[in-house]
């Protein structure tokens, strides 16, 4: 079971439970699913008691113990623990959490403009978006612009005044419009991150400007240094993209010793697999807060629990492919997608060799 098809058997339980007369709740079209956090168990946790209780006017704890019945009957789930003020952890049958996480990541890969964790079609929510005429302030509209819309938000994107022309051309951001004296009604700029200045990020082109400019918090004044630039493992960047790269070169060496990746069970790589499966959270927590700062950490995040994965991927000496191999092989891979992913909703390119 994926985070995709777990959210959806959340969603037939709260259905199941109105359809019974046990709430009087009008269904939610989503259910968000994620990593148990701290006090949690389980291979996922919802919210969905905490999100229905004022709605059904019970506590959250009353509606979480009224759902637990309706996903401990569902088909690939395990066991349902209730923790905190009305979590539902939930544990899946055998092994098959961690292995439908690795087939739903790389079946995205196949799904034209639909990524891990994106919407599976549009929401409705428009969003109007407004920076003022300043280097960062754009860039980071930008991204907030591409994170909304892969979570099927209608996004159109303004400035002030018309962005420079380096802006567009090496930072690559464009905007749907920008203002002029005869607007008919003036926008409220509500893009507004610690400006650049008196640093230029242009000075370090797109992909290191870019980093330089979106990894801080928006509170945070960007350091614009040629750091950026360097090849080594103190560049958070480099980090990112030299462990894409890595697990693209394990995909051709592979196909040269004639194995391909199939999902199965990994031991000792829980740090990973967590890091993966709260990736939709997390591209939601950035659309939702304005904030592309948090997918850019979580993608260090990632790259540095693939880390210590890769050098036990290929098979070594004498050894030939098996199915640990394959199994750590699509776990690379899988990991390799988020990666190429955030890399390209932060407009930051993911290159296959480094």
């Amino acid at each position: 079971m994926t985070p995709v098809e777990l959210s959806h058997t959340v969603l037939r339980a709260v259905r199941r439970a109105v359809d019974d007369g046990e709430l009087s709740v009008v269904v939610p079209p989503r259910a968000v699913v994620t990593v148990p956090g701290p006090g949690g168990c389980g291979d996922y946790a919802t919210n969905i008691a905490l999100q229905l209780a004022r709605p059904a006017g019970q506590p959250p704890q009353r509606v979480a113990e009224v759902l637990r019945p309706y996903l401990l009957g569902a088909a690939g789930v395990g066991d349902v623990v209730v923790t905190g003020p009305g979590f539902l952890n939930i544990s899946l049958q055998g092994a098959q959490g961690s292995v439908a996480l690795v087939s739903e990541i790389l079946r995205s890969q196949g799904r034209s403009g639909v990524g891990y964790g994106y919407a599976d079609r549009p929401t409705g929510q428009v969003v109007q978006l407004h920076a003022p005429h300043e280097v960062r302030a754009v860039v980071v509209m930008d991204v907030v612009a591409r994170v909304l819309r892969s979570q099927g938000a209608l996004v159109r994107t303004s400035c002030v005044a018309r962005p420079e022309r380096e802006w567009t051309e090496v930072l690559g951001v464009g905007v749907d419009a920008y203002g002029t004296s005869d607007a008919p009604a003036p926008l409220e700029v509500n893009v507004r991150p610690v400006p650049a200045a008196p640093a230029d990020p242009v000075s370090l082109g797109r992909d290191a400007g870019r980093w330089a400019l979106l990894h801080p918090a928006a509170h945070d004044r960007p350091r614009i240094t040629s750091e950026y630039l360097s090849q080594r493992e103190g560049n958070p960047l480099f980090r990112v993209r030299y462990a894409h790269a890595r697990t693209r070169a394990l995909s051709r060496n592979a196909a040269d010793l004639g194995f391909d990746a199939h999902p199965g069970v990994v031991p000792d790589v829980r740090a990973l697999e967590i890091a993966l499966a709260d990736h939709p959270r997390i591209l939601a927590a950035a659309a939702a807060q304005h904030a592309p700062d948090r997918l850019a950490r979580h993608l260090l995040a990632v790259a540095d629990a693939v880390t210590p994965l890769l050098p036990i991927v290929l098979p070594r000496g004498e050894e030939k492919p098996s199915a640990a191999h394959r199994a750590r092989l699509a776990l690379a891979e899988a990991a390799g997608t988020v990666l190429a992913g955030g890399l390209s909703l932060l407009g930051i390119d993911a290159p296959d060799h480094l």
